[in-house]
């Protein structure tokens, strides 16, 4: 079910061969006329969602909603020129935390997977160790 659509526009006019799409769990770009791609991103990988809006976007009441994921093929995406920007990067926001939700995501399934994968990684020594003072009362053994 799609809950949203709009193209890319220039000047306010949706002229272009780029169409953005939001599901329930995906956000869809498909860009070209001839030759047609199509990125896809899983909402629940999605980690910092921002918006631009330059003065000449202002005056022709677009904006641009900038991306930023764990996806490997598109870790950062502009959904760029599209009216209701505001509104549009909030209904993403709120279809990303729902998704999180649902799918019980924990917080080391966002960081990036090279940080997990190496051998040299300390992370649970170190989280051991915060628990470790944080449970010192301060009075010695």
């Amino acid at each position: 079910m799609i809950l949203w659509r709009d193209r890319k526009r220039i000047l306010g006019m949706p002229i272009t061969f780029t169409v953005y799409s939001l599901s329930e769990d995906r956000l869809f770009i498909k860009t070209g006329l001839f030759n047609l791609r199509t990125e896809e991103i899983i909402l629940y990988r999605i980690r910092d969602i921002s918006l631009r809006r330059s003065f000449g976007q202002r005056i022709f009441g677009v904006g641009t909603v900038h991306i930023c994921s764990s996806d490997h093929t598109c870790p950062e995406l502009d959904v760029k020129n599209v009216r209701h920007s505001e509104k549009v990067k909030e209904m993403i926001h709120e279809q990303v935390e729902k998704m999180k939700l649902e799918r019980r995501v924990r917080v080391n399934e966002l960081i990036d997977g090279s940080d997990l994968n190496d051998p040299d990684n300390n992370f649970d020594e170190e989280l051991d160790t915060a628990a470790d003072e944080g449970m010192d009362d301060g009075h010695g053994e």
